[in-house]
């Protein structure tokens, strides 16, 4: 099976209203680059990738039988504080405020203006989770 670089075996896969202001999310929020933009025949996004640290995503604007379909995302930073507050400054809304967590994680939860959660985490420890 061959993966293309920059992506993973799951590629997540956006589709909103409005998917240029969702990018702009991405880019203010998370620090994403756009790597790639195809328009349709009418203007808008057909399909975007944005690469967010080690991964790709694709986002598209909602279209007849494909509609905004709100989504959960596990969001790896480096610092989840400065990573929340960046996130609300771009417009996200806070769902659950920055903190430590039993299972190793100080994290937080922003929803986006297209309905999409963010749960943004900093691993505390350098081993994997366990039961």
């Amino acid at each position: 099976m061959y993966v293309p670089p920059g992506f993973n075996t799951i590629t997540p896969y956006f589709i909103v209203a409005d998917a240029a202001r969702f990018i702009a999310f991405l880019i203010e929020a998370f620090g994403g680059e756009e790597t790639l933009r195809h328009l349709r025949p009418d203007g808008r996004i057909g399909n975007s990738m944005v690469r967010i640290g080690t991964t790709t995503i694709m986002v598209s604007d909602e279209c007849e039988g494909y509609p905004p379909m709100p989504g959960s995302f596990y969001l790896y930073v480096e610092d989840a504080d400065q990573s929340m507050a960046r996130a609300i400054a771009a417009g996200g809304t806070q769902v659950m405020a920055v903190a430590d967590k039993p299972y190793g994680d100080r994290q937080g939860g922003v929803r986006d203006r297209h309905g999409n959660l963010w749960w943004i985490s900093q691993r505390l420890v350098q081993e994997p989770y366990s039961l």
